[in-house]
């Protein structure tokens, strides 16, 4: 681990490590949500109360900067962006010898479960309890909203003698009346479905599993309904995150499209498919309670198991890891390539400031300097257009820059004929060093629709987002500077003649506030 002498010899002089209580380190992202203190990691039960709030838990540790200990932390939202801390949520009875591993709400509104007699809004989290000897399905139950839980009397719900057998994701499928939870045999690399009539007694339905799939380690499925472009067709998605085994190593997470009958998963291809084409986005899960037919939303743990517990926002200001922004989700029939998911930052206009910059270039570039941004946090769109169709040439490039200590964040979109492709390179950034820290991700682009290539990117002190022709590709990059990234320049070079790059920039509007 690489920190600089400043912040090194300070943290020293210190003698411990205060947190940034104000959210205000030089690396907390503003528009991300992170812990006040500690580590945090997978998102957890995620959902939309009937009032439109939304609910972020997440597997959370209390007491450390390193995972264990597992909790249940909470946080609620309007808007997915600025956040309310509340307290611990879920936390095992016995700590140092049980976890309260990953797994999912739901609302009960027909009460099922028999939990809530008097109410239509009644809470449930449906969660794996770790042991050293085996993990088992347990269930909780909230009559407040979701801010306080009950265990059930009679836990676990699910139990199959192994230590490998975790993650529920329950959701309610309307066309059998059953809840139905997709779950990981997680070293079998198996999803087993299982269904119930009242969250409380589980059947197994079938399982899934193909040959074409990568990891080591199946975790935290999602099944998700996702409406396709231009066609008013709704197909089931299949999500799987992996860890270990991920192609760049350590942790990301794939997905597979086609059919679910309430019993069994049917994928209408076995095409590997991953929702990231970098290495810092994990363990996606979607909110329960957006209404039927529209784009689900999700969130995802921005980081990688690889080198997680070890960044040095622990040793820094007091918390390890965030989380992604928001995604809204749909699929894209592409020929050629099949059914893509595509991801884009959900209202992402919520936070956007003042406009900082709006200029087309053809071979010329423009810098901007957002020093005097409070949040150091901006986002920005491009589009180029009139790309030829035979004997395109050229690049675009950006690169973020600190001035103070010369650090480098760059990324490129090459629209030559021989090379397309769109890369990030975090190399130039030295706040951090691990073997498995990887500089620089690459992806082909392989088409350009309508003569035009549109993409967006969204930096946040320590973490860079992108997204490709409207999200048909996405990457998630944690950095980690000495000094404060604070200059933007982007580029076009070469060009054809009549090939324009337009491009507008926006300052993000920093979320937290004391609390």
């Amino acid at each position: 681990m690489l920190i600089s002498t400043v912040l090194l010899f300070a943290i020293l002089i210190m003698g411990t490590v205060s947190a940034q209580s104000d959210y205000d380190g030089l690396l907390r992202p503003q528009v991300h949500f992170s812990p006040r203190t500690n580590f945090i990691n997978d998102p957890n039960g995620m959902f939309r109360d009937s009032d439109g709030l939304w609910h972020l838990y997440y597997q959370y540790n209390p007491t450390g900067l390193t995972a264990g200990n597992q909790h249940w932390g909470h946080a609620t939202s309007k808007d997915l962006y600025q956040w309310e801390n509340h307290p611990v949520a879920i936390a095992p009875e016995n700590p140092g010898f049980e976890a309260i591993f990953s797994g999912c709400v739901v609302v009960d509104e027909n009460n099922t479960s028999g939990f809530f007699p008097d109410q239509r809004n009644g809470v449930v989290a449906i969660y794996t309890l770790h042991t050293d000897k085996e993990e088992t399905q347990d269930i909780a139950y909230s009559t407040d909203g979701g801010y306080t839980f009950t265990k059930y009397a009679h836990n676990p719900v699910l139990s199959i003698g192994s230590t490998q057998f975790r993650d529920p994701k329950v959701f309610w499928h309307p066309q059998t009346q059953k809840w139905v939870m997709p779950i990981a045999y997680a070293e079998e690399l198996v999803i087993g479905f299982y269904t119930s009539v009242d969250l409380k007694t589980w059947q197994h339905a079938s399982n899934f599993s193909h040959e074409k799939l990568v990891g080591t380690q199946f975790e935290c499925p999602n099944l998700m309904q996702v409406p396709v472009q231009d066609s008013g067709e709704i197909l089931d998605v299949l999500l799987i995150s992996v860890n270990p085994g991920a192609p760049l190593g350590g942790s990301i997470t794939q997905y597979l499209t086609g059919h679910f009958d309430g019993t069994s998963f049917v994928p209408i291809d076995t095409q590997e498919r991953f929702t990231d084409f970098a290495k810092d986005n994990y363990a996606t899960q979607i909110f329960y309670g957006t209404p039927a037919g529209k784009s689900p939303i999700s969130m995802a743990w921005a980081n990688n198991w690889e080198y997680a517990q070890e960044v040095p926002t622990g040793e820094l200001e007091g918390w390890r890891s965030a989380m992604s922004l928001p995604r809204e989700h749909s699929l894209k029939d592409i020929a050629g390539f099949g059914y893509m998911l595509l991801s884009s930052p959900y209202n992402i206009e919520t936070v956007r400031d003042t406009s900082l910059a709006r200029c087309s270039l053809r071979r010329n570039s423009l810098s901007l300097d957002y020093s005097q941004v409070a949040s150091k946090a901006l986002y920005f769109e491009v589009t180029i257009q009139d790309i030829p169709d035979t004997g395109a040439t050229g690049t675009l490039n950006f690169d973020f820059k600190s001035t103070s200590s010369g650090e480098t964040l760059k990324g490129e979109i090459s629209v030559a004929d021989n090379d397309r492709h769109f890369f990030i390179d975090r190399g130039g950034v030295r706040g951090f060093s691990s073997p498995s820290f990887t500089p620089r991700f690459t992806t082909p682009v392989p088409y350009f629709e309508g003569n035009r290539f549109h993409f967006s990117v969204a930096i946040d002190r320590s973490i860079l987002e992108v997204f490709l022709n409207y999200g048909e590709q996405s990457a998630t990059v944690v950095f980690y500077p000495l000094e404060s990234l604070d200059q933007l320049t982007v580029s076009a070079r070469d060009l054809n003649e009549h090939v324009t790059a337009d491009i507008e920039v926006w300052g993000l509007q920093s979320t937290w506030s004391v609390d």
